[in-house]
C-alpha cells in the first residue's frame, strides 16, 4: 500500500524539504514506522511511548485518527495522511 504524506513545514527539515512524502503500509502505524525508517530525524518526533505526540495530529483522508482507531487507523492504498502540529499557547 503506497500512500501521500503531507508533512507540515515545521518538520520538513526531517524529510529534506519535502512537503509531500510517499510511505507504504496498512496502518497509521505502519506508515509512520516507513517514515521513521527512512527519515531517521523524524524519529522521536511523532510518537512517544508508542502514542502519538500530544500536539502530532494526523488524518487520514478528512478522518482524524484520534476519533477512529488510532494508530491502527486502517490505510487504504493511494490515501492520503496529513500530519499536522498543533499550536500551543496564546492568550
Amino acid at each position: 500500500m503506497t500512500v501521500t504524506v503531507t508533512i507540515p513545514t515545521v518538520l520538513r527539515a526531517h524529510t529534506d524539504g519535502a512537503k509531500r512524502v510517499e510511505a507504504t503500509g496498512t496502518t497509521v502505524a505502519a506508515v509512520l514506522a516507513d517514515l521513521e525508517s527512512r527519515y531517521e530525524r523524524l524519529s522521536g518526533r511523532l510518537l512517544t511511548d508508542g502514542r502519538l505526540r500530544r500536539f502530532v495530529n494526523v488524518y487520514v483522508d478528512d478522518t482524524d485518527v484520534r476519533q477512529d482507531r488510532g494508530l491502527d487507523t486502517e490505510v487504504r492504498d493511494g490515501a492520503t495522511v496529513t500530519i499536522l502540529s498543533a499550536m500551543a499557547g496564546g492568550a
